[in-house]
């Protein structure tokens, strides 16, 4: 809607992603129509391979959305039903869904307000804690980065979404990203 930007992950050719914050007005708080919510795929150099309108939101039963500061961990999912498929000849959709343990190793693809036309990959970054559908990593993210999905990379696998960012925090000190289990 021109007004916030987040990150989202193509999950089948017609479904993506994301947080479901990313769905509200930061300032205000109201729920974007989804008409008014474009997703584009494989951004790079600003331009798209495929760029889609949304007919459809779905977020997560549980999720309650809250203002600035108070925000909800957990829950925080959405996915979003695209006008039309993307072809896979265009942008192959992630595979999604595994378990992680702590020190499993991570990866989040994001754009961000400070890099809004390329990806960035933050790598390799770990499961720091775990609590019920919430995850703590040492990934590095900003704000632009909510729904971005994160990865879980073993080794001659193809990576497998297992999260997506709900926030950025500190925890001793230290920059850590917090993210909601799929």
């Amino acid at each position: 809607a021109g007004k916030a930007m987040c990150t989202g992950a193509l999950v089948s050719p017609d479904m993506v992603l994301t947080a479901a914050h990313c769905l509200f007005d930061p300032r205000s708080g109201q729920e974007f129509a989804p008409k008014k919510i474009k997703f584009q795929a494989g951004l790079r150099g600003g331009k798209a391979v495929a760029v889609r309108r949304v007919i459809r939101t779905n977020k997560h039963p549980k999720y309650e959305h809250r203002q600035k500061g108070q925000a909800q961990l957990g829950h925080d999912l959405a996915v979003l039903k695209l006008e039309s498929p993307i072809s896979g000849g265009h942008v192959l959709p992630m595979q999604y869904g595994a378990d992680l343990s702590n020190g499993d190793a991570l990866g989040v693809v994001s754009y961000t307000i400070g890099n809004r036309s390329e990806p960035t990959l933050e790598y390799p970054c770990q499961v720091l804690a775990k609590q019920d559908d919430t995850v703590v990593m040492s990934c590095s993210v900003d704000f632009g980065a909510s729904g971005a999905p994160v990865l879980a990379l073993s080794k001659g696998k193809r990576p497998t979404v297992v999260s997506v960012v709900s926030a950025k925090a500190a925890m001793g000190g230290k920059t850590v990203s917090v993210g909601t289990m799929l």
